[in-house]
This record gives C-alpha cells, sequence and structure tokens, in this order.
C-alpha cells in the first residue's frame, strides 16, 4: 500500500491544474486517481468551431505560475502551433484544441493513474490517514494520505420529467456520438438555456436543409440570455469577491447562487448572433423550419415506442397556458448538477455539512472539521460564488489547497485586484 502526502480524487481541468503545479514541489508526494481511460474533457460536445468562453491564460497554471512548462503556451510552441494561434488573433481557443493542451499536460506528468475507480474512503485514526480503495484491471488497490483533494466533477442532470422515460434521448454530454442518429430523425427539440443548448441548435440549424428535420429549441428562460462579460462583472471572479461572499448569511449566499446563474451560464453574444444571422439566411425562401419557445418549461413527457416519438407537456409561464409538441429526437441539454461521491459514506463525520444538506466548504477550501484534511475542487458556489467553476481561478484555488498542504505560500496568492468595494466600506458604519 502506497503512502503520499496527498491523495486526489477525478482529474477534470482542476486536478489536473493541481498535478501540474505540484509537478515541481520536492516536497510534495501527491497521486491523482482517476475511473476513466484517460483525460477528456466532455468529449460530446467538442464541435469543430466550438470555443471556450474563458481566455486562453486561464489555463492550467498560469495565474500560479506564469512560467510554469504546462502553460498553453507553451503547448502551443512544443506543436507548432504559437504563431498561428498568434495570427489568428482570438484570446479563446477552441475546446477542442483545450481538452488537446490538457492531455498534453496529463501525459507529462508520472502521478496519474487512470482506471481507477474510487470505492471508498476510511480514516486511520491510529495512522492519522486517510486509505483511499479504488478498483483497477488487475484488481483492487489502497493507497494512504493525510489530505485529500476531491475534484469529481457534476454528472449530467435529466429532469425529473424525463427520468425513465425510455427511447434514445440524449444528454448534451452525448451529442456527438448520437448526432448521425439525431439527423435522421423527422424532428429534433433541444430543451436548455445555456452555451450547450445554443452550440447544440446552432449545429443542427444549419444541416436542416441537407436533412430535412423540424428543429425546435425549448428554454423556460424569458430569453436568450448571453454571458456577461463586461469588466467591472469580471471582478466578480477575484480573491475580493471571494471574501465578501463567503463571509455572507448561508440564507443570503443562497439566495445569490441562484440569482448569479446567468454570469456563468449565459450564451456567447457571437453565438447568439450567428443563430440570428443563419435564421435570417435560412427565411429567405419562405419560414425556416424551426421554432425557438422562450418562457417555456417542460412539465411532463411521454415516449410512443410504436410511433418513436415523445410526446412532451410545456407551459408557457408567464402567460400560465399548457400545450403539447410530439418530437422524434430530444436533446437535454440540461447541465449538470453535482452529486456527494457515495465512496465518501465512511467517513461523512469527518465532514462538515450546511443548513442545505451540503458541503459546508471553508474559505479556504476544505471540508472537513480539522480544516486542512479534505479539500474541494468545484462544486462550491454556494460557499465560492460564481468562482467555483470558473476555469481561471482554478490556478487560484490550487494556490491556496497547495499553501495548506505545504504550510507555505509556494505559489504567491493575490488578494485585493478589484476596484469596486463589494461590502460596506471600512469606517463607514456609524
Amino acid at each position: 500500500m502506497s503512502t503520499h502526502d496527498f491523495i486526489a480524487v477525478g482529474l477534470g481541468p482542476y486536478n489536473l491544474g493541481l498535478a501540474c503545479l505540484t509537478a515541481p514541489i520536492d516536497d510534495l508526494d501527491g497521486l491523482f486517481l482517476e475511473a476513466e481511460d484517460s483525460f477528456d474533457w466532455h468529449p460530446g460536445m467538442l464541435l469543430e468551431s466550438t470555443r471556450l468562453q474563458t481566455p486562453f491564460i486561464a489555463d492550467l497554471v498560469t495565474f500560479a505560475d506564469p512560467t510554469s512548462p504546462y502553460s498553453f503556451l507553451n503547448y502551443l510552441k512544443e506543436n507548432g502551433r504559437l504563431y498561428p494561434f498568434y495570427i489568428r488573433e482570438s484570446y479563446f481557443p477552441l475546446r477542442a484544441e483545450y481538452n488537446d493542451y490538457c492531455r498534453w499536460a496529463a501525459g507529462r506528468l508520472p502521478n496519474l493513474r487512470f482506471r481507477h475507480t474510487v470505492t471508498a474512503v476510511e480514516y486511520d485514526e491510529a495512522d492519522g490517514r486517510y486509505v483511499v480503495h479504488a478498483d483497477t484491471p488487475d484488481g483492487p488497490v489502497s493507497h494512504r494520505a493525510r489530505h485529500l483533494v476531491l475534484g469529481t466533477g457534476t454528472p449530467p442532470y435529466l429532469p425529473d420529467a424525463c427520468a425513465g422515460l425510455g427511447g434514445d434521448l440524449i444528454h448534451n454530454s452525448r451529442y456527438l456520438e448520437q448526432r448521425d442518429t439525431l439527423r435522421a430523425k423527422r424532428s429534433i427539440t433541444v430543451v436548455g438555456s445555456g452555451q450547450s443548448a445554443a452550440e447544440i441548435y446552432h449545429d443542427l440549424l444549419a444541416d436542416t436543409d441537407t436533412y430535412g428535420y423540424q428543429l425546435n429549441w425549448v428554454t423556460r428562460s424569458p430569453r436568450f440570455f448571453p454571458l456577461e462579460y463586461t469588466k467591472l462583472t469580471l471582478e466578480m471572479t477575484s480573491p475580493d469577491y471571494v471574501d465578501y461572499f463567503h463571509a455572507l448569511p448561508e440564507a443570503t449566499r443562497y439566495r445569490l447562487e441562484s440569482e448569479q446563474k446567468g454570469l456563468f451560464k449565459g450564451i456567447n453574444t457571437d453565438l447568439i448572433n450567428d443563430i440570428y444571422d443563419l435564421l435570417y439566411a435560412k427565411s429567405l425562401g419562405g419560414p425556416a423550419p424551426t421554432r425557438l419557445l422562450t418562457n417555456t418549461e417542460l412539465v411532463d413527457a411521454a415516449y410512443d415506442a410504436g410511433a418513436g416519438r415523445y410526446h412532451l407537456g410545456l407551459r408557457q409561464v408567464e402567460q400560465g397556458r399548457d400545450f403539447t409538441l410530439d418530437t422524434e429526437g430530444l436533446v437535454l441539454a440540461t447541465g449538470y448538477h453535482y452529486r456527494v461521491p457515495e465512496f465518501l459514506t465512511p467517513v461523512r463525520d469527518r465532514i462538515r455539512w450546511d443548513g442545505h444538506g451540503r458541503f459546508d466548504v471553508a474559505r479556504n477550501y476544505s471540508i472537513d472539521h480539522t480544516g486542512r484534511g479534505i479539500f474541494l475542487q468545484n462544486a462550491g458556489t454556494h460557499t465560492h460564488s460564481i468562482t467555483s467553476p470558473d476555469l481561471g481561478m482554478g490556478p487560484y484555488r490550487n494556490s491556496w489547497i497547495i499553501r495548506e498542504l505545504t504550510g507555505r505560500e509556494h505559489y504567491p496568492i493575490e488578494k485585493n485586484i478589484a476596484f469596486q468595494e463589494f461590502g460596506t466600506p471600512a469606517g463607514a458604519v456609524s
């Protein structure tokens, strides 16, 4: 049984960034366990022309260490793509390019273990270490460490109306692998309001003439909200705002969490405009075979196996009117919801929980009662606001975690960068 300073479970961009940033620290020994065969970031949505919503500088390491050999710019240089990227004149990498960058970084790290499915985590009181059990192709293994870092990601979410529905409906996470099957149908309905829904709708809209299907886009949002990317709003992805938000009462944080979804789940403005331009071009010869339904909530659904189509019960929320829609293809671009991993069950009593039954994440990203035993990547919008899922804040969070693991600030951590003051000004309270 191997023993390490820390074990990280799950290998998305955040734990991969942690692996890159801890690689040069000689006195910090980490092991990274991932259930999949290799690194692959949302492969079902790697459409050819789609790009990240964050700039290239928000890579795995740069905001913590601009000199790191694991930077996106170094990836471009080593692959002979630095000048083409420069000539392209866009801050935003293609999503497939970002995925390839992450795979490049993963290939340079010796302490990643793929096909290791963690089954249970226990705590050895006598030794003061966590024992992580995992299944591998060669049989069960166990590893020990004083610290854990959880980066298991968020699984696809399906609305309650579609639970056990049957048929060949797909979540957007599997779009690419099912796209050809969808194109063969006479009608397709996309349900969802965010970037993924917009990307899929735009991709399918481009092919309506070729394949002849009716295309619908259903969203319960009152309009197609753009991602707000103004500079003062971006200051909400700052250390200053994390300090402010984390110190708010729990009830206030939960209210803000619900209100702020549009700040990180909106659609690229360019994509909204591209969709409109494509709709305009498609309508030159008459009405395009598509419908965009806003303020429309999916209430219930049924699948008719004989007819091979779905019967959707919908409600126009503002008018309070119900109606139905039949469709052969159904794409649920309904996002992802975090679920507490079952492997944590043996150590639940070591974890802090808030009044809503979610992790009570401390300012230093720990979730255990000691305040430095178990750390959480992402899944903290209720405690750390929109910085939690922001790629650019990954190196910042990892700098905090590394400081807790080593007892020193290996990577300098910025503290005050915002021009605006989020709380009551110091000395202003009488």
